[in-house]
C-alpha cells in the first residue's frame, strides 16, 4: 500500500470545509477554530490508496478537492464501485468506525485530491461541543443516504440509460472526470453500454 502523506493543515482545504459548514449551519469563529484543531489534512495522488479492505477504518474523510471512490472486489477479482466522493462529499465506513471491525471497502483517489480526516472520538467531541457542525454533518449524511437509497431503487426498476442519467444528476461535477470503466462499474453495466448511451444522448 502506498504510504499516505500527512501534511500541515492546508488552509485552502479548511476554507472549503468552512464554506461547506456555513452553507448548512451557523458556526462562530471560535467554533471554527476548534474544528480546525481536530482535522488532519492529507493529500493523495491519483490512484493512491487511503484505506484497504480488511483494515479497521480509523477516519471519516471530507473531500476538499479531487475525488475518491469506495469499492469492493468480488471473488473473481472484479471491482464494484459503491460510491464516488467528489468535492464537498464525506466518505466513511460507518460500520467499521463504530464497531472497530474490518472494513469490506477499498478507498482510493480517482484524481489528485486534498482531504480532511477526522477520527470517531474527535467527531463525537465536535458533535457535542459544536451544534452547527452536528447539524451540517447530519444534513450531509441524509443527502448521501437518500442518494444510496435512490440508487438501490433505480438499479432494481430502471434501464441502464435511466441509471446513467441518475448518475449525472447525482455526480454532475465528475461525469467527465472519471474513466468510463469506473462509471460502468458503479452502474453495474459494461463500458460498451456506457459508450452506446453517451452516443445516443449526444444525438438528442
Amino acid at each position: 500500500m502506498t504510504k499516505k502523506r500527512e501534511t500541515s493543515f492546508a488552509m485552502p482545504a479548511f476554507d472549503i470545509l468552512r464554506a461547506y459548514l456555513q452553507a448548512r449551519a451557523t458556526i462562530t469563529d471560535q467554533e471554527f477554530g476548534f474544528i480546525r484543531t481536530v482535522f488532519i489534512a492529507r493529500t493523495l495522488s491519483s490512484g493512491e490508496s487511503l484505506h484497504q479492505a480488511g483494515e479497521v477504518a480509523k477516519h471519516a474523510a471530507f473531500v476538499a478537492k479531487g475525488c475518491l471512490r469506495s469499492y469492493v472486489i468480488d471473488p473473481k477479482g472484479k471491482e464494484h464501485i459503491v460510491m464516488f466522493a467528489p468535492e464537498n462529499w464525506w466518505l466513511a465506513d460507518n460500520i467499521s468506525l463504530a464497531t472497530k471491525s474490518p472494513s469490506q471497502y477499498f478507498v482510493d483517489a480517482v484524481e489528485d485530491s486534498e482531504i480532511l480526516l477526522i477520527d470517531p472520538v474527535s467527531h463525537e467531541r465536535l458533535v457535542e461541543k459544536v451544534p452547527g457542525y452536528a447539524a451540517a454533518f447530519r444534513k450531509g449524511l441524509q443527502k448521501h443516504a437518500a442518494a444510496k437509497d435512490q440508487r438501490i431503487v433505480k438499479s432494481l426498476s430502471t434501464s441502464a440509460e435511466e441509471r446513467y442519467l441518475d448518475f449525472l444528476a447525482t455526480y454532475p461535477s465528475i461525469a467527465t472526470r472519471v474513466p468510463q470503466w469506473m462509471v460502468a462499474s458503479y452502474l453495474g453495466v459494461s463500458p460498451e453500454t456506457i459508450s452506446r448511451i453517451r452516443k445516443k444522448l449526444s444525438r438528442k
